[in-house]
């Protein structure tokens, strides 16, 4: 069993967030440890919660309490606990709180039997592990009841669509235009699940490239030291990983806080521009003094899951790669309903909508939260990406979106890896999710008809599945506004056909969230549904006819940014 009372663990403010923090290991890539694999088998999670302990038989049976400070499926660490050192094997009750752990593990209480593995009597700590696994209990049980009813809801589901699909063609003619759409919709969403259905991610490969990591923070005080620390913590070569960090003229302590970081990494490069250049500048700055074969983008408000860059760099072994998306996830899931609702949206978005674009190697957004690129094919790009304009004037937004184009265009092959996986912190009140949102769809609407002018040289599929994603949310509103206020108002219609047609969609979603996270957040993509159908969706024609505000801000790129600080002195300074 391994030692867990010596762990590093990354900084978090407990009152901001609440998900699964792993402990990690000091220097995980470092891999010339004997026991290397079996120190990363089962990864911990800082906790703070009570766990009832319960000693001997009968009227012998004793009741002592503690706090869990961390724990694994395989075992908890506990706190502030006197029980006799003769004892060696206990019985633990306790209940995982919200955001500990994997929402699979969040299942109700917990009553197994343990043995002490390490006892410390002087600090009142002990280290227990579980006779029965968490993930094996749960595999006979709960999770075995929740995969049975996610697959029966996903049938009966797809069923109800299907017959009402076959209904639709006999009410088409009393309201063509909604039909029609309903129709078209619901066959692009099945289409979509049915093609992530084959995906599968890269097989491993044994050859490690240099990789360099690039980092851009911009006001990003709270997030840039866990972001860093998860970052020099993942489980790659030391002497083939590069990370670079570059601060846009950040106005609060983000420039502080990476130097601090850099006392325990002094290998991270830091890059300070001296006037605020935006993202897609300080990427370009980064990969510019990069000596990676592979380089990694990473936003500033994301952690990197210690496996990550081992997994996405995968996808390369095919010479025709050009780039691969990591998988993201939320990482402050459990806060509030609108972080709930974009946990399920963001599963959905990259385990269906991605899988499905990467079996035809077409991913149309590599995120920005976590994409790789090839060097050489990068650079073929990176003085037309940096020099963009958009009716004749600089275009700075949706880089990642602009990005893949300019590869896509290239017919290179852009593909997505599960596997791969990053969590990001979303926003947690209405009005910087719609700010957020808003923005998206004005970088969305430009770059997918940008994108226009050549997905139809793609696979047929793909093209056709490309153009109806562009088509059908443009004409979304409308549909909409006829369905729920036109047909109602003023032909005396009735809107629940079209509603339960949005239900059936978003029970689609919240079934296979249940299936593949067995999480009691699935609920939330119904509600997501429904939000997006009475919320955002009225701010795309307003996206639209403003698209063009988010091009131009007046920065000026100056290709030779300072370079603060390098943890190699001899390397000529950019």
């Amino acid at each position: 069993m391994i030692n867990i009372f010596d762990d590093y663990i990354f900084n978090m403010n407990d009152d901001k967030f609440k998900y699964p923090r792993k402990k990690s290991e000091r220097r995980l890539r470092v891999r010339s440890r004997p026991d290397y694999k079996a120190r990363r088998a089962d990864p911990r999670y800082i906790s703070n919660f009570p766990v009832n302990i319960y000693v001997g038989e009968g009227e012998n049976e004793q009741v002592y309490h503690a706090i869990a400070k961390d724990i694994s499926d395989g075992g908890l660490f506990l706190e502030n606990i006197d029980i006799p050192e003769t004892e060696t094997r206990i019985r633990l009750d306790f209940k995982i709180p919200d955001g500990t752990m994997p929402e699979e593990y969040l299942q109700g209480n917990y009553r197994i039997l343990s043995d002490v593995i390490r006892h410390d009597p002087q600090k009142r700590q002990i280290a227990v592990a579980f006779k029965e696994k968490l993930s094996a209990r749960l595999a006979r049980s709960t999770w075995n009841l929740l995969r049975w009813a996610a697959i029966v809801g996903i049938f009966l589901t797809v069923s109800m669509i299907l017959l009402t699909k076959v209904e639709t063609f006999y009410f088409f003619w009393f309201d063509v235009p909604v039909f029609l759409y309903s129709l078209t919709v619901g066959s692009y969403l099945i289409s979509r699940f049915l093609f992530a259905s084959f995906y599968r991610p890269p097989q491993k490969q044994e050859y490690l490239p240099t990789i360099t990591i690039i980092i851009p923070a911009y006001n990003e005080e709270v997030l840039i030291e866990s972001t860093l620390a998860s970052t020099m913590e993942v489980s790659y070569p030391r002497d083939k990983l590069q990370v670079i960090v570059i601060n846009d003229c950040s106005t609060d302590g983000t420039l502080a806080t990476i130097k601090n970081v850099r006392e325990r990494y002094p290998e991270i490069i830091v890059v300070d521009f001296t006037e605020n250049r935006g993202k897609r500048h300080a990427l370009a700055a980064g990969v510019r003094i990069s000596t990676g074969e592979v380089l990694v983008f990473v936003d500033s408000d994301c952690f990197l899951d210690p496996g990550a860059i081992r997994n996405i760099i995968d996808g390369f072994a095919d010479p025709k790669v050009a780039a691969v998306c990591g998988h993201c996830e939320v990482a402050n899931a459990w806060t509030n309903s609108l972080t709930k609702m974009q946990a399920v949206r963001y599963y959905i978005s990259f385990r269906v909508l991605k899988a499905a674009e990467s079996i035809f190697d077409s991913v149309t957004c590599l995120s920005g939260s976590l994409a790789a690129y090839r060097r050489t094919t990068l650079m073929e790009v990176l003085d037309d990406w940096i020099k963009q304009t958009f009716l004749g004037q600089p275009a700075i937004f949706g880089d990642d979106r602009s990005l893949t184009n300019y590869l896509l265009k290239r017919n290179h092959k852009i593909i997505y890896d599960s596997r791969a996986r990053i969590v990001t912190v979303v926003p947690e009140n209405y009005k910087h999710f719609f700010s957020q949102q808003m923005r998206w769809k004005r970088s969305w609407f430009r770059e997918t008809a940008r994108a226009a002018s050549f997905m139809w040289r793609k696979q047929p599929l793909m093209s056709l599945s490309f153009y109806a994603g562009f088509i059908l949310p443009l004409l979304g509103p409308a549909i909409v506004f006829r369905a729920m206020i036109y047909i109602p108002f003023f032909h005396n219609g009735s809107p629940l056909r079209y509603i339960f047609g949005v239900f059936l969609m978003s029970a689609l979603m919240s079934t296979t969230y249940l299936l593949a996270k067995r999480s009691r957040l699935w609920m939330y993509g119904s509600v997501f549904c429904f939000f997006y159908m009475f919320v955002l969706i009225w701010q795309l024609p307003w996206a639209i006819l403003t698209f063009w505000t988010t091009v131009w801000s007046g920065r000026v790129y100056n290709p030779l940014p300072n370079v603060v600080e390098e943890s190699n002195p001899t390397r000529d300074k950019a």
